[in-house]
């Protein structure tokens, strides 16, 4: 780059980094969890919801977590087999026969209406299901995925959360698993990333005018889903769960959205191949499927974190010390601000300078959604892919 060129490059990231550091809600820390609670006098009942396609492979580390739940109120398991083809149905009722602990049903709603996405066709199914299989409806429903599993006391603490500050939604990032290469370079900045699309403390504030959720632990009240209509309302999302938070937001529901500290993603990300296809498969449906904001988005992720790099190597050949201080100061913020997220999965501080590196990454990640996109590929998850909503 041209030495003005870098020079103005350098102090408008510069400018960045400092609005994200102070400005952007303190995304970059971690110590949101869940809110102080107390034991409620009586224990609200409970369905657990689990959507499941092919997950054969996580079922046994996470189903029997589930089972297990050391709740004192009523509950149950809804496991939704979405057209499987590797017998997760009949592993779940093996592993619940093969462990007492809350009973587990398991059904099947044959393939999505037009318009709908699996995943959420399922919940349609699982919640109808618990709210129509007693005499009386459950006061909450617990939306969980098929690879998450939960510590004995999940629950408890999840609904007496919700009932201490009368929330409608409570939901946890779940803390992702994290062994080999690829997933150390990239599962930490996935959730950073989130966060800093979706401050977690601004989230929180009862005048919040925005909305999220993490997908894999969701405690919605039924009263809440009903009042939303959900998942009716949101049956073409693609990033569900942001739709459902903004849902239950949009019809007066209180929202809370942090860490988990005792929930965990048992899938495997093994390869580099199968993260890109985890963030790829909805990137440009996060962008609404529309071509100026992903240009947007790539000039964003070029100036935020490939520019600081750039312009401290370029000041320091060009003799530009002006331009290396504000990309070297930059490029300090956006690893400082990376260090409790490493801190939270265990990882290294030694891995905060390479951020650059995962945001190039997440930038083809994105450029490879939309090419998909446009291939006719679309969001596409075990099989099926989907349009955007307008075309459904």
């Amino acid at each position: 780059m041209g030495l003005l060129t870098a020079a103005c490059a350098a102090y408008a990231s510069l400018a960045a980094w400092l609005w994200l550091t102070f400005a952007q809600g303190m995304f970059w820390r971690t110590d949101v969890r869940l809110p102080p609670r107390t034991a409620p006098t009586h224990w609200p009942s409970v369905a657990i919801v689990v959507p499941a396609r092919d997950e054969a492979e996580v079922l046994p580390r996470s189903l029997p977590s589930l089972l297990a739940q050391d709740y004192p109120g009523e509950a149950e398991v809804i496991l939704v087999d979405d057209g499987s083809t590797d017998g997760t149905g009949a592993l779940a009722l093996r592993l619940a026969a093969a462990q007492p602990g809350l009973p587990l049903a398991v059904s099947s709603p044959g393939d999505p209406a037009p318009g709908w996405t699996g995943k959420l066709w399922a919940l349609r199914h699982g919640i109808l299901l618990a709210r129509t299989a007693h005499a009386t409806e459950p006061d909450f429903l617990l939306l969980t995925d098929a690879d998450i599993a939960h510590e004995p006391d999940s629950l408890r603490e999840l609904v007496a959360a919700a009932t201490s500050a009368d929330l409608d939604l409570v939901s946890q990032m779940a803390r992702l698993r994290v062994a080999g290469l690829w997933e150390r370079l990239v599962v930490p900045a996935f959730v950073y990333f989130f966060a800093q699309l979706y401050p977690f403390r601004r989230i929180n504030r009862p005048s919040a005018r925005t909305a999220a959720a993490a997908g894999g632990c969701v405690l919605l009240r039924t009263e809440a889903a009903v009042r939303a209509g959900v998942p009716d309302s949101i049956r073409q999302a693609v990033i569900d769960d942001v739709s459902l938070a903004r849902a239950v937001h949009r019809s007066g529901g209180r929202i809370w959205l942090g860490l988990a500290e005792r929930v965990d993603s048992v899938r495997p990300y093994r390869e580099l191949a199968d993260l890109w296809r985890m963030v790829s498969r909805s990137a440009y449906a996060q962008l609404r499927h529309q071509p100026l904001l992903l240009a947007g988005t790539v000039a964003g992720l070029v100036l935020v974190y490939l520019v600081p790099p750039a312009a401290l190597l370029t000041g320091l050949a060009a003799g530009q010390p002006a331009t290396a201080w504000a990309g070297g100061l930059a490029w300090l913020l956006m690893a400082g601000t990376y260090l409790p997220m490493l801190r939270y999965y265990g990882q290294p501080a030694a891995l905060a300078p390479l951020l650059p590196f995962t945001a190039l990454l997440y930038l083809l990640m994105t450029v490879d959604s939309a090419v998909q996109h446009y291939r006719g590929r679309g969001a596409s998850w075990k099989g099926r892919t989907y349009a955007r909503p307008s075309d459904a």
